[in-house]
């Protein structure tokens, strides 16, 4: 099998197919991470994704920490000074290793061949590779997995060369004194919380009435209430620039369909797109949607040796996704197995602060698709927070089938949902009902055993209507 991509979904599937037995190449235009392709061996989350960004989040929530000292008695506690070069060259040192430890543990020491390449189809058994070195070469394989990941999406306004995305901001060699985060998603949510919480005087901008589209409204609306309450970052919905300025001291100038704000830097988090330009797609005549790859549940394209996992199959883009697709599709065609991949009850985390963490289906879901559901909240403020009187609030809810008793949906906005809600996951995956969160023991003192004390529910739903008790 010949592997085009070394990110999550094609690291795993190349790993598990070599297991089994499979002859298996691995292309990957970089080796290392960095500019000008970013998404290195690794694949986004390694390089420019989920892992650089959560140092990111763990440095970001410090003077949180410290501002919350003085409450349980510490005096004289300050933040200090963020040294933003200094956590890039750590930051640098830490990806250069995983690096590393991907290529010659994960997949040269399973037997799977590594070339730095950049590969394209050439008919639906072979594909051109131009290498590093710029020589090129064919490969001929009976199965081929496409697994090249996304691209961050910018809209093309006037000033748009002067903007970064979520690629660059890993690579900026000053931290920007005042920042525009442009976009809804969980992606522009987590910069402006981040960038704030290391001193950056962030504004974000959204075209919509309120951020983070699919999540349910009430831990959207939540987030909002906390992050109006408790950061500094200024939040403008239904705000859409329509041309960005580069002024002669370097300095940007966001012009919107309601001002001007001025800035240092504009991240755009605006959407991601598949990879798919360069594939030459159309030799083999797999089918797109967009710059997506549509496939069946096995991740097949319409062309029946040829497949693709992960965010180019525009499925549930999220690192742990493509590595149950990646695993399950080697699984299935060299172990022998049948194993379809399985997108329900995936469970997520926005790294905002507060975290949210969610599994299951949104209310406005539930409703729509069961009819008559069960809905219990509860708002409160951590003993973390309570004691040192910060005004910061957590949020549970849980959504009930009222026909089966299942926990259909769970979602959590408080510190560690991200930790909290994996547990979770494993009991509404196994199809838990109330009952059996009822029964379960509550762990004291933690925010956490609020999920088997909610007895009392807050409202029905009742042919899909809402009924208020």
């Amino acid at each position: 099998m010949v592997v085009i991509g070394g990110g999550s979904g094609g690291v795993r599937a190349s790993r598990i197919a070599s297991g089994h037995g499979a002859k298996v190449v691995l292309l990957e235009g970089q080796l290392k991470h960095g500019a000008p392709n970013y998404s290195a061996i690794g694949g986004t989350c390694v390089n420019v994704g989920c892992v650089p960004k959560k140092l990111m989040v763990f440095a970001g929530r410090y003077p949180g920490e410290i501002a919350e000292a003085a409450g349980y008695g510490w005096e004289g506690a300050t933040e200090g000074t963020f040294n933003w070069k200094k956590f890039i060259e750590y930051k640098d040192t830490e990806i250069t290793r995983l690096n590393n430890v991907y290529k010659d543990f994960v997949l040269e020491k399973a037997g799977v061949e590594v070339i730095e390449g950049f590969g394209k189809l050439n008919g639906k058994n072979a594909v051109d590779v131009t290498l590093s070195s710029g020589e090129t070469k064919t490969l001929t394989a009976k199965n081929i997995l496409i697994a090249v990941g996304g691209w961050p999406y910018k809209p093309d306004i006037p000033g748009i060369e002067h903007t970064i995305t979520s690629n660059e901001i890993f690579y900026l060699e000053e931290q920007p004194k005042r920042m525009v985060v442009v976009g809804g998603g969980f992606i522009a949510c987590e910069f402006a919380s981040i960038m704030d919480g290391l001193g950056t005087d962030v504004t974000l901008m959204y075209r919509g009435d309120i951020f983070l589209r699919g999540f349910d409204m009430d831990m959207r609306e939540h987030l909002k209430e906390e992050m109006e309450r408790n950061t500094d970052i200024d939040i403008q919905f239904n705000t859409n620039p329509t041309e960005i300025i580069k002024n002669a001291d370097g300095s940007l100038t966001v012009v919107t369909n309601d001002g001007k704000v001025d800035c240092d830097a504009v991240l755009y988090a605006t959407g991601r797109g598949g990879k798919v330009d360069e594939l030459n797609l159309e030799s083999a005549n797999v089918e797109t949607k967009g710059s997506f790859i549509p496939v069946d549940e096995y991740s097949k394209t319409n062309v029946d040796n040829i497949y693709a996992v992960g965010d180019v199959t525009d499925r549930i883009a999220l690192t742990p996704v493509a590595l149950m697709e990646g695993h399950s599709l080697a699984d299935t065609l060299f172990g022998g197995m049948d194993r379809k991949s399985d997108h329900k009850f995936v469970a997520s985390t926005v790294f905002t602060n507060p975290e949210i963490g969610t599994v299951g289906y949104t209310e406005e879901e539930a409703a729509e698709k069961f009819k008559d559901i069960t809905v219990y909240k509860s708002k409160f403020r951590a003993m973390k927070h309570s004691f040192p009187k910060s005004e910061t609030y957590s949020l549970f809810k849980i959504i009930v089938d009222t026909k089966t008793d299942k926990v259909i949906g769970v979602h959590v906005a408080t510190d560690g949902a991200g930790e909290m809600i994996q547990g979770v996951g494993i009991a509404v995956k196994m199809g838990a009902t109330k009952k059996d969160f009822d029964a379960t023991i509550g762990i004291h003192p933690t925010s956490a055993e609020e999920l088997v004390t909610m007895r009392s529910p807050s409202y029905h739903y009742k042919d899909g209507v809402k009924l208020e008790d």
